[in-house]
């Protein structure tokens, strides 16, 4: 072992899945060269991190759990993402987890790299027990205002899911013309597992969808701002106009330049 290169031991590490983590300790950790005893210590660091990371899962599903242990399986997180941006649609995400789940790393999604969502999207999407999306557009919003299609896509969402959950627990808000038990969290997407969940289906669908409109209006920056009033947005607006996908309800205030 001793005439193993350091930088064959650090190509290892990096290699290394989380569960062999304790065995690299193990084979290593006799080994004391300065080189090997860092890279040692750097393994033990990434256990500890795992199982913070997994008790930290563990205080997530508090809710969830209560519910659980009363015998109702189907507890449904919701959240939504969008509904500050000038243009866009605002979307819900609805998402039901089996009781024995494990997905890490689930958070508020604003918390999030947009790499992390991505990834965290596509593990919801194959492990949850159901994943409903509803999307109210521009031309919804301006009609109805952002609250109610808010509410309306947080129902569609629900319909989404093709099962009757037996409880909700919501992002702070109760949803009118529901029947289902609603549970407002506030700042759930950061304290329960399917809220937070939930709040990552919502962030990538919308996110995705303004990439795809950035490709039909290039010239206002959708795939970066998301439709948020940037410097850059408010510029592209005084410039180019309004577009269809602008909310202009929300630009009536804001004067004739952006009617």
């Amino acid at each position: 072992m001793a005439d193993k290169k350091i930088s064959e031991i650090t190509a290892e590490l990096k290699a290394c899945d989380i569960s062999a983590l304790a065995g690299f300790i193990d084979t290593y950790q006799v080994d004391e060269r300065p080189g090997v005893v860092k890279l040692v210590d750097r393994a033990r660091k990434m256990v500890e991190k795992q199982y913070a990371e997994i008790a930290r899962m563990d205080r997530l599903k508090q809710f969830e759990r209560g519910y659980w242990n009363q015998g109702m399986r189907l507890v449904c997180g919701i959240d939504e993402a969008g509904r500050g941006p000038l243009a866009g649609p605002v979307v819900a995400g609805a998402v039901i987890f089996d009781p024995d789940c494990d997905i890490l790393y689930i958070n508020d999604s604003k918390k999030l790299s947009a790499a992390k969502r991505e990834e965290l999207y596509d593990e919801i999407m194959d492990k949850a027990l159901a994943v409903g999306v509803g999307i109210a557009t521009p031309q919804r919003i301006d009609e109805i205002n952002i609250l109610q299609a808010t509410y309306e896509a947080m129902r569609m969402a629900i319909a989404e899911l093709g099962v009757t959950p037996d409880v909700l627990l919501n992002d702070a808000v109760t949803i009118p013309a529901v029947e289902i038990p609603q549970v407002p969290i506030i700042k759930g997407d950061a304290k329960s597992f399917s809220i937070g969940a939930a709040s990552i289906i919502a962030k990538v669908t919308r996110d995705r969808m303004m990439i795809e409109y950035d490709k039909q209006y290039p010239e206002y920056g959708f795939a970066g701002h998301k439709g948020y009033g940037t410097k850059e947005h408010y510029e592209a607006l005084r410039t180019y106009g309004v577009t269809p996908i602008h909310r202009r309800s929300f630009l009536e205030s804001m004067g004739e330049a952006y009617k």
